[in-house]
């Protein structure tokens, strides 16, 4: 059966997105995305994890008997977790440092793992690749726009600290959006979060009811929109 590569990249943006449709890893997703450069930096590293722990699953897949399927996938994610800590304290400790526990807790992500045993293991490399990316960059464009909206609200600034991920050479990215801003406190708590991702949610129902109703319009033996008839007295 051919692969259906657009399915595939639809679900992971949009139709089965990781943090708005199936609601996992929604536990890094709320604690980190005070800011747009933490959310970058957990979105990146599980994103890394996604691609790397499918790639490996569905090239050992024919090799890994199903008593031990589970254990084995754990300990495939928990490499690539490792890796990308070491690679973290290396190049960006101070992010590292805020980000704290949750680069290791990427390991118990129900969303890499679920991808592992419902995906990877099932499909060959090509497909679990393209499934893992854009798994990764759904998740990941979740937390950047919840991370935007919170540094927004809650600071007044966008991209503020790029520096710590990209270099000395983001120092200049700050956008500064209100001066002498007072802050939003509400928006940087956890509380702000759950309200913010609730509405992202809220969001995405209403453009999928939209779309659902304009389909509904079209008819299904001609393919065009239905024309209205002027009726005059």
């Amino acid at each position: 059966m051919a692969a259906d590569y657009k399915k595939i990249t639809h679900d992971g943006l949009w139709g089965n997105n990781p943090a708005l449709v199936q609601l996992l890893g929604l536990c890094p997703l709320l604690a980190v995305t005070g800011s747009v450069v933490n959310a970058i930096g957990l979105g990146l590293a599980s994103t890394i994890v996604l691609i790397g722990s499918n790639l490996t699953v569905s090239a050992f897949r024919k090799f890994v008997p199903d008593s031990v399927r589970l254990p084995i996938f754990v300990m495939i994610i928990a490499s690539f977790v490792t890796a990308i800590e070491l690679l973290m304290k290396a190049f960006t400790y101070e992010l590292y440092l805020i980000l704290g526990i949750f680069i290791p807790l990427i390991v118990t992500n129900c969303a890499i793992m679920g991808r592992a045993d419902a995906f990877a293991c099932k499909n060959p490399i090509k497909e679990s690749l393209l499934d893992g990316l854009m798994m990764g960059l759904g998740f990941t464009a979740v937390l950047v726009v919840l991370g935007a909206m919170r540094e927004a609200l809650g600071l007044g600034t966008l991209f503020s600290d790029m520096q710590l991920l990209f270099g000395p050479v983001a120092e200049s990215w700050k956008i500064t959006l209100v001066d002498d801003y007072p802050g939003f406190l509400f928006a940087v708590l956890p509380p702000g979060a759950f309200v913010g991702m609730g509405l992202l949610i809220a969001l995405k129902n209403v453009i999928d009811a939209r779309t659902e109703a304009r389909k509904a319009e079209i008819t299904p033996e001609s393919g065009v929109r239905p024309e209205r008839v002027r009726v005059t007295g």
